[in-house]
């Protein structure tokens, strides 16, 4: 069973999601953010309360955890030693989170402060956090590493993961944003049954034409190919990418879920609506400073 527990169309930057399977409850990317700031503003608290029961539901989900996938080490996807207000705090995590079995992205090519994050969670679980690239171990396989994002953007790579369910194959996809052709024809290859992989970051304005239209012909190519997609994250920062995903699904002649949809949950892009909840829920000077504060007392 596939339950995905945060993602933009849920309110909060995240891929994280658990399968459970007969033996073993499996956590993809127990991490959660923001968006520390957008348009200018930091969350409203509308979102700050989505993100906080998304946070709890994260620490739920690892409290019965048999393994924990960490497919790069970015704050919207781990827990963090000196996590922001709005992130997964490492000192939160559950006692057992020591014992899990962790499948982990390897440290090559990481950066110095994506480094110290895979140290600090190697720290904690010790002999138990396994470099995974391309490894096989029972119902899970991972991917090599594959580009976070485009092939030559120089923003770090990412492991893809295979789960084999008794109902399918699923295939969690991380932040490869649809922008590198061969890892799409790798997670064609992999047969999966249902895939969610974060969708292009329409949103910025750095990402040229030309990559919007890479970004498109391989979103039908997978639609094509597989018949459940989910397409989330950086593409639902933005109102754009949710009529983007809709007209995916007008091209392709079937759904193209997002997150929410695939949870018979109602899309709530709170991070691309930052600036209409500020004008419908004005927030009080200072307000921001209290929560940090409170949350530090914690």
């Amino acid at each position: 069973m596939l339950e995905i527990i945060g993602a933009e169309s849920m309110g909060v930057r995240s891929l994280c999601c658990r399968v459970t399977l007969p033996e073993q409850r499996v956590v993809i990317d127990p991490g959660v953010a923001l968006g520390y700031v957008r348009y200018g503003l930091l969350p409203h608290p509308e979102q700050i309360a989505v993100g906080r029961r998304i946070r709890e539901r994260i620490l739920e989900a690892l409290e019965d955890a048999t393994d924990v996938v960490f497919s790069h080490f970015h704050g919207d996807h781990v827990p963090l030693v000196n996590a922001n207000p709005y992130q997964l705090s490492v000192h939160s995590l559950p006692p057992g989170f020591r014992e899990l079995r962790a499948w982990s992205k390897s440290g090559d090519d990481l950066s110095k402060v994506m480094s110290d994050r895979r140290q600090a969670l190697l720290e904690l679980l010790g002999n138990n956090m396994r470099d995974a690239e391309g490894v096989t171990a029972g119902r899970l396989s991972f991917s090599r590493a594959v580009p976070h994002g485009a092939p030559d953007s120089n923003r770090g790579t990412v492991m893809m993961t295979r789960v084999e369910m008794d109902d399918g194959v699923f295939v969690h996809a991380s932040d490869i944003q649809l922008l590198d052709a061969a890892t799409i024809d790798l997670l064609i290859d992999w047969r999966p049954d249902v895939v969610l992989a974060a969708g292009p970051p329409l949103y910025l304005d750095r990402l040229s034409s030309t990559l919007r239209e890479t970004a498109w012909n391989n979103a039908v190519r997978l639609a094509q190919h597989i018949e459940v997609v989910i397409l989330d994250h950086h593409l639902m920062r933005s109102r754009e990418g949710a009529e983007w995903l809709d007209a995916l699904s007008n091209t392709i002649g079937r759904q193209v879920y997002c997150a929410a949809d695939y949870m018979g949950q109602p899309r709530r892009l709170l991070e691309a609506e930052r600036e209409q909840w500020y004008q419908k829920i004005p927030v009080p000077e200072g307000w921001h400073e209290d929560y940090a504060q409170d949350k530090k007392g914690k």
